[in-house]
Order: structure tokens, then sequence, then C-alpha cells
């Protein structure tokens, strides 16, 4: 399969659990499953990540593991016959004390919503599919008239325009779910609803506490997070764009400006970034995308995704392995016009960082001599970072020891991990090893010349400060 630099990350769900899926799943170039918490039991996800990665095994290729956390549920409460139609101009009453709602009225799980609502607030119900303005809030019921009328059902989420509600972004679910997570050693956990960099720190720091690695992602979904934006990308180690509630709470029409900011942001902060969200819906129960699915997917490859996500396509619907090839063939060809208008070298930045400093000269060289590859000897990752964040026609392969650090390379744009065993730590050795290794698995061949970079001493995390430019096995000839 050609080399995508756009990473596919594939929601698990009923349509995607079977060991037959999963696998036409990895034949198909999937590079990260998301596990969501807001279904199954602890379990399910532990089997579910176990299975993934005995499959990753047989291709020789890591497939990373990303688990969403739920956050909290602002939703609704049930109705006696399942659902009411509403029509425009309807008085209704958001009632926390209700049990079991009707046509006048429903309960709310979310309990304080009467104490954050006040007279002219607008809330949308199940992603804006029902609007309503408050008239009145009365005790521990909220008085409304309907604007936008249909069908509500049970348990249907609440925004409210503008954003304003109070809810935490951890629940005690998510903080059950973060042990979870740490004990089926997730790469990466998703954080729902965080309004400040603060509560990614804590998120980071259960992790941290329950023992585990992954790298923390900030959703960003809630109209509060965009004025806190800088301090919630520079708390995290990705974001993602989750357009569902960002649209609903922000305007549908703001979110593909909203979009190419954060993108942007992400990159010049040395983050990484998803764009997610109905990327291929009409794809739940057709074989092919839309024309403007594909365009919504090649956009987000030309403002510089590092990952493009799947969620009910690939978890519920009827096409998971099908949605998967769509994307990658439609990310390959966005990549031949992002490629072509990105490739400008950085002469004009200071570099702060020596491990920058090495990555930004093998881009530059590999700019300009007819360079196959570029190789990073890699503990931590960090130097893969600075060479992903670059703008590179060469693919880039990480060679890592550490199958952690493999993993969370998966999420990285244009990078590809192979573990790589360093048997000695005499660096010459170690960059013939390091030449067979990509010989070995296809990646080039005898006389092409090759990038390496190193950290010495050897095995310090963090310390990449040496390149050198190879002529594959001209070392080894006698």
């Amino acid at each position: 399969m050609t080399l995508r630099k756009t990473k596919i990350v594939a929601t698990l769900g009923p349509a995607s659990s079977s060991e037959e899926v999963i696998n036409r799943m990895a034949e198909a170039g999937v590079d990260l499953v998301r596990l969501n918490f807001s279904h199954g039991t602890a379990q399910d996800h532990i089997d579910r990540a176990t299975l993934v990665r005995d499959i990753a095994a047989r291709h020789r290729r890591p497939i990373g593991v990303l688990c969403d956390l739920q956050g909290p549920k602002i939703r609704i409460g049930k109705f006696e016959n399942g659902k009411i139609q509403l029509a425009v101009g309807d008085k209704f009453i958001l009632d926390a004390e209700c049990k079991l709602g009707n046509q006048e009225r429903v309960g709310l799980d979310y309990k304080t919503l009467p104490s954050e609502v006040e007279p002219g607030a607008v809330l949308l119900l199940d992603d804006g599919r029902i609007v309503m303005t408050v008239d009145a809030v009365h005790g521990q019921e909220v008085h409304c008239t309907i604007t936008i009328g249909g069908d509500l059902s049970n348990n249907k989420g609440i925004n409210r325009q503008g954003g304003g509600l109070a809810a935490e972004a951890l629940t005690e679910k998510d903080k059950e779910d973060i042990k979870t997570a740490v004990a089926l050693d997730a790469d990466y956990v998703a954080i729902s609803f965080p309004r400040s960099g603060a509560d990614v720190q804590y998120a980071r720091d259960l992790v941290r506490a329950a023992g585990g690695h992954a790298g923390i992602i900030a959703k960003v979904e809630r109209a509060e997070a965009i004025t806190a934006l800088e301090e919630i990308i520079d708390a995290s180690d990705a974001i993602m764009v989750a357009r569902g509630d960002l649209g609903v709470e922000v305007g549908d029409a703001a979110v593909p400006g909203l979009q190419k900011r954060m993108i942007r942001m992400a990159r010049a902060r040395n983050k990484l970034v998803i764009t997610a969200t109905q990327m291929m819906e009409s794809m739940i129960t057709n074989p092919i995308p839309t024309r403007a699915e594909v365009s919504d997917v090649a956009n987000a490859v030309l403002d510089g995704t590092d990952a493009v996500m799947l969620s009910a396509e690939s978890a519920a619907g009827k096409y998971p392995v099908e949605a998967i090839l769509a994307m990658h063939r439609v990310c390959l060809e966005a990549e031949k016009d992002y490629d072509s208008q990105n490739l400008k070298p950085r002469v004009n930045k200071e570099f702060l960082r020596i491990d920058e400093s090495i990555a930004m000269a093998a881009v530059h060289v590999a700019q300009h001599l007819k360079v196959k590859a570029i190789a990073a000897m890699t503990e931590s990752g960090t130097a893969v970072m600075w060479l992903s964040r670059a703008n590179t026609l060469v693919p880039i392969y990480a060679l890592a020891s550490k199958k952690e650090t493999r993993r969370k390379l998966t999420l990285f744009r244009g990078v590809y991990p192979f573990p790589f065993a360093q048997s000695t730590n005499d660096r010459d050795k170690i960059l013939l090893d390091a030449e067979d290794e990509l010989r070995n698995r296809g990646a080039v061949k005898n006389g092409d010349l090759i990038l390496l970079t190193i950290g010495e001493p050897i095995g310090i995390s963090g310390g990449t400060n040496t390149l050198k430019i190879v002529k594959v096995g001209e070392h080894r000839k006698s």
C-alpha cells in the first residue's frame, strides 16, 4: 500500500469488534483505533485493545489505541412512550424532578441546569435538531418555547447556544474510566469538554497517578474552549477538532474557520491535531462517500491535520472497512497538493533546541539531495515531532526500541514507526543496523541516499544531536 502521511483513526463498535473485521481494517491501513467510553463495559474495551494489538503484531506494525472519555452527561431523561413530537410555538418544561416525561415536560440528567440558565437563553437539543428559548425558571423547572420542532426521544443531549454550562470536564465515571484506560495501556486518552488548560492537566495528573503514560488529547467542543485555545493546546499532547458539539454551541457556519485556526495553532505549537465528526457520515449506510465528504476530508488534509477520524461510520455502519479505504485514497490525493504548496524551508526561524535544529537540517538536506528516507533513532519521539511538523516529501521512519513510543508515533503525520533494538552503544554499529532494518523492510535499497539522526550519549531521551548522510550498502562492501 502506498505510504500515506495523514493518519486514520477509526472508532470500534458493534460493526467492528470481530477479529475478522479488525484484521481487514488493519489491512486497509487504519493507524489508531478509538475506544468510545460512552458505550460498553471496561472489559469490552480491554478485550478490544488486546485484539487490536494481537492483530497489529501479525501485520508487523503498531496500531495505536485512543480511549475517549464520555465527559459530562448534559441530557434530558426518558419519556413514557419513548419520544414525543414538538411543534414551533409549543410550550415545554425541562424539569429536574420529573421521573418520566410526557408531551408537556421531561426530566434532566443534568440536575443543575435550572440554576445555569435564564430567560432568553437558547437551548439546543439532539445536536441542534430541536431548539427552544427559555421563558422563565421556577425552582427546578425551566419553562421554554419551541422555536424549531421535531421528534424528541429519550436521553438526547442539551447544549446552550454560546456555551456557559458549568459541567466539570471530568466526571466520577471518567475518573474510573481513566483507570481502565491505564489498565489496557492506552496510548492516548481524550478528554471531553475541557474548558481550560487546568482541565487537561488534571486529566494528565490522574493518568500519571494511575501509572499510565498515555498522551492527552483535548477535544475542543465547548464555546468556552475557543477563548482558552492557547492554554488548552499548550497543556495537551494533541487536540481534536470535535465538530459536533462545537458546531451546536458556536453555530455551524463558524466551524470551518475554527477548524483551520485550530490546526494552524496546534502545528505552530508543535502539537498534534485530529479532525473529527461526520467526515464520511453517509458511509454509515452507503458504500461510497458523497463528493462533499470527499472534499471535507481533503480540506482537512490540506489544512495540515495529523489525522482524520471515523466515528459511527466504522463503529456502527455497514461499511467500516470501505470507509477506511475511502479516506486512504482521498488523503493520498490531497497530500499531492499539500506537498506542492507547503515545501518551504523555515530559514527565518530561530531554533532553540539542538534536536529541533538537527530535524530542520535533515529536512533542508532532504529538499536538496535525492534522499530516499529520513531515519530517526528515537527514545521518546521528541525529535520525530520536529520532523513531522516540517514539510518534506521524504518519508520519516522512526526507529524506536520502546513499544509505547512506537504506538504514540502512529498519530504523527508523515511518520512510520519501526521496532529497533539497540544492542550496543557503538554509534557506527547502530547506524549500520538501522540501515539494515530499513533495507530489510523494503523501505530502501542499496545505492539509495538516506539521512540518519541519532543522539549521543546513546539511549538518552531527547538528546538527538547528530545527522549523517549515508549511501545504503556502501559500508557493507568488503
